[in-house]
């Protein structure tokens, strides 16, 4: 049974970076897409950035709220993924939670993903 463990999650000021970790055990991380997903203060959860799973061509997806500020990659021998934030602003507060979709490409809709992490809390405030 897969199982995530996130990690990395601060406090900030606008502008700052930060860099999310998604440690993976239980099976090997290769043939999973990850997901990365925000749960602002009231919001509904949101898809932020997704890796396909490693048995199809690598993609990458970014919700436009973070196109060119995120950076999603993943190790696959070290069983992690990682998401590397910078320009952070205020709207980007939130818990951040992966998770994985068995031999999946790496789309933003929550519905596609079995397994989930319990999330990190991220605030970018001044």
């Amino acid at each position: 049974q897969l199982q995530l463990v996130e990690s990395g999650g601060d406090t900030v000021q606008p502008g700052g970076s930060l860099r999310l970790s998604c440690a993976a055990s239980g099976t090997s991380l290769e043939n999973y897409a990850i997901g990365w997903f925000r749960q602002g203060p009231g919001n509904e959860r949101e898809g932020i950035s997704g890796i396909s799973s490693g048995d199809r061509a690598e993609n990458f997806y970014y919700d436009r709220s973070v196109s060119g500020r995120f950076l999603i990659s993943r190790d696959n021998t070290k069983r992690m993924v990682f998401l590397q934030m910078n320009n952070l602003r205020s709207e980007d507060t939130g818990v951040y939670i992966c998770a994985a979709e068995h031999r999946g490409p790496g789309f933003l809709n929550s519905g596609r993903y079995d397994f989930w992490g319990q999330g990190t809390q991220v605030t970018v405030s001044s």
